[in-house]
């Protein structure tokens, strides 16, 4: 019998950061599967369809319960808040697929929908801290060995990347995030900016601070917020967090622009300010 599985990544929680193709795999699907909090994020795009949803630490009972609802015939959407490829339910959907022996030519269909992280959506609100080269880290220690995690900090310290973390800290977790400050202390300054941003566009839970490597820890924040680092050349400019790309270095700026679209005495046109 052929089904259909999506993988559906949902964005931040905005209905307007749905993309239309992950509304259509919602609009469309016989069954929705997810986490309780993120189905009811959608709940206005939902009609008929059957909802499965459960609770924290049961990520394996719904991606097994998709799974079969799938090879049984259904339309089936399996939900992640932001996209469902990172620390989210992507990988494991995949996973159980491969315990069941699906195959490229295997009538169930699989897909997985793009949705915007919470990298992206949180950086956006404190401007560009991620506009150079960057790597995302989860500080949970529940599937991944905090030995691990200390090895992943300590390298992109050493390579300047800006960092995003996710799951910062917890009513458990209370010292991983003084030792990622410890790490990069050694690497880069302590007056780096800082974004914490909780619940990114879920109206009046959003919650931004801009604080700076020295201090940051000492702001209020849990699990659900993401840490946004900048690198050695990130700086403040009107409260946000600009992490430069580099054109300063090979352009001539005067007043702010580009002086005379010259670049060393050499023209400068559209296609190399777009590169």
């Amino acid at each position: 019998m052929s089904g259909h599985l999506s993988i559906v990544g949902i964005g931040p929680g905005d209905l307007r950061l749905v993309t239309p193709m992950a509304r259509d795999a919602i609009e469309q699907a016989d069954v929705i599967v997810g986490y309780k909090p993120y189905v009811k994020l959608i709940e206005s795009l939902l009609t008929t369809q059957t909802i499965e949803a459960n609770g924290m630490t049961r990520e394996v009972e719904r991606a097994q319960a998709a799974v079969e609802m799938a090879f049984a015939g259904k339309r089936v959407a399996v939900i992640s808040s932001g996209d469902a490829g990172m620390y989210a339910m992507g990988s494991l959907v995949y996973q159980m697929l491969q315990e069941h022996g699906w195959h490229v030519d295997h009538p169930t269909r699989v897909n997985m929908i793009p949705g915007i992280t919470a990298a992206n959506a949180c950086a956006s609100l404190v401007g560009t801290p991620l506009g150079h080269d960057g790597c995302t880290i989860s500080l949970s220690d529940l599937l991944t060995p905090w030995e691990l995690i200390e090895q992943r900090i300590e390298a992109a310290a050493k390579a300047d990347f800006a960092i995003t973390f996710y799951n910062p800290r917890s009513r458990r977790r209370t010292n991983q995030i003084e030792i990622a400050q410890a790490i990069l202390l050694q690497h880069r300054s302590p007056d780096t900016p800082v974004a914490i941003v909780d619940n990114a566009y879920r109206g009046d839970e959003q919650s931004v601070q801009i604080s700076d490597l020295a201090n940051f820890t000492n702001c209020e924040f849990a699990m659900t917020a993401a840490v946004v680092i900048g690198n050695s050349q990130s700086y403040l400019f009107a409260d946000k967090i600009i992490t430069p790309r580099g054109y300063d270095n090979k352009y001539c700026f005067e007043s702010g622009a580009v002086k005379q679209g010259q670049q060393r005495g050499k023209t400068l046109n559209t296609q190399e300010l777009s590169a």
